[in-house]
């Protein structure tokens, strides 16, 4: 059985188990065996993906930039990102603003003023300042709990940064520097076969994920905001079938093999709610299956996965002030949307060391002056919206690298219009071929 099939049946079999499990009386508050047994099969497999993504950008960088020789060459691909980045923005806010007019998400919206509440974590123009500072050699940090236990978690911004600090001394060290490249390179091939093993989990895990989400957030929390939700996904819809395939087409790109492509990264996307803990395999089958230089995809993904989020930073922001200043029944005037998209484009930067949707929305709401606690409004419904939200973030990430190594001239065409085949990867299946190949000829006498 191909591995796409077997994600999609493992798609099927998530809703089908979270019904079951929500028919037998399980939720959030009222955990089951079943429904534990999906939450424990789904975050155990973001965990071990989480877990893979420090060294991986980190190694994969620092390889990357000792083959990106050029410096003028590298600085114009960046560059380019940087500027796809915010032209990807600008028109998906956009698309957002229309959807917030058309649809007026706050009419007959069944959250009352008691709803409202401030969010624990909110967004600052100085945050990329703060947030870009490594706060020590591996970009981790450390938050006690209640109980006394310690979890650790790391900054992709501040890792990136690092691993371009080292890829640069590499280079300017020159010779002597030549054992740790090729230990660098070394790993970085044991760090991929690594993850290739857990990505052979992924259909095992969309059942998890999947089943977890159905019985923890159920369907019946979209009534009260029915419009809301309405006006997001439609929003959502329009950049994934119609913004981005415009652009591929523009760029000569075929539009069903960029789907066939990326799907892997963001059917995961979707049904885990995290970038972060995808961009594994998102920088794996950009280069692979999109046929981006692992030189540019190793700097274009991470970056992306902190600073290009077309769903989190600007459809969704863009709708929900709309519907929060409905609700308090504040007039937006011309100059209120022409902040929401400059928030939209550059706010993504500014909170590329807290990114999420949540403080990309607060920053937008102080931006335009509107009470805060709007965001409570809408925590009912913003993990159905999340799964849709990471999957257009995703899809994005992995977009921008493929329209710039085509007009870069660098992008491998014979890859990205290979034969999906059901496969994830193209390489692993050319290693499986090969294999086969191999044990056919007959051994001589």
């Amino acid at each position: 059985m191909s591995f796409g099939t077997q994600v999609l049946l493992g798609l099927v079999l998530g809703v089908v188990l979270g019904l079951v499990a929500r028919s037998t009386g399980a939720s959030a508050d009222n955990p089951t065996w079943l429904s534990e047994t999906l939450a424990i099969i789904g975050s155990s497999f973001v965990t071990l993906l989480r877990a893979i993504v420090p060294p991986l950008v980190f190694l994969a960088i620092v390889s990357s930039i000792a083959n990106l020789r050029e410096v003028t060459g590298a600085a114009r691909l960046a560059w380019n990102t940087l500027l796809w980045f915010a032209i990807t923005a600008l028109a998906s806010v956009s698309i957002g603003m229309v959807v917030g007019w058309v649809v007026d998400p706050a009419r007959g919206a069944g959250v009352t003023a008691a709803d409202a509440a401030e969010p624990s974590r909110t967004g600052s123009w100085l945050d990329f300042l703060t947030g870009i500072i490594p706060a020590n050699v591996l970009g981790l940090a450390a938050r006690g709990g209640e109980e006394g236990e310690v979890s650790l978690s790391f900054n992709v911004l501040q890792i990136l940064v690092l691993a371009i600090a080292v890829g640069v001394a590499v280079l300017k060290v020159g010779k002597e520097a030549e054992p740790f490249l090729a230990f660098t390179r070394s790993a970085l091939t044991v760090v991929q076969k690594v993850l290739w093993w857990v990505i052979l989990l992924a259909p095992l895990a969309t059942v998890g994920l999947l089943g977890n989400a159905v019985v923890s957030y159920g369907w019946e929390t979209i009534g009260s905001l029915g419009r809301f939700t309405l006006a997001v996904y439609v929003g959502l819809v329009l950049v994934l079938a119609v913004l981005y395939p415009v652009l591929l087409r523009v760029h000569g790109l075929s539009v069903r093999q960029f789907f066939t492509g990326a799907w892997p990264a963001i059917q995961l996307a979707f049904v885990s709610r995290s970038s972060i803990g995808t961009l594994p395999v998102t920088q794996a089958v950009t280069e692979r299956n999109l046929g981006v230089p692992r030189a540019y995809t190793a700097f274009a993904v991470p970056l992306g996965a902190t600073t290009k989020m077309d769903g989190c930073a600007a459809i969704y922001p863009a709708i929900a002030a709309i519907f929060v200043a409905q609700f308090f029944g504040v007039s937006l005037g011309v100059t209120d949307y022409l902040l929401i998209a400059f928030v939209s484009v550059i706010g993504s930067a500014a909170t590329a060391g807290v990114t999420g949707a949540t403080v990309m929305l607060t920053l937008t709401l102080s931006t335009l002056g509107l009470p805060l606690e709007g965001v409570g409004l809408l925590l009912a419904v913003d993990p159905i919206l999340d799964m849709g939200r990471t999957a257009t973030n995703v899809a994005g990430q992995a977009l921008i690298p493929a329209i710039v190594a085509k007009r870069q001239g660098i992008l491998d065409e014979d890859a990205y219009n290979a034969p999906r085949r059901g496969e994830p990867w193209r390489e692993e299946r050319e290693e499986r071929t090969q294999d086969v190949a191999r044990d056919a000829v007959p051994t001589p006498a």
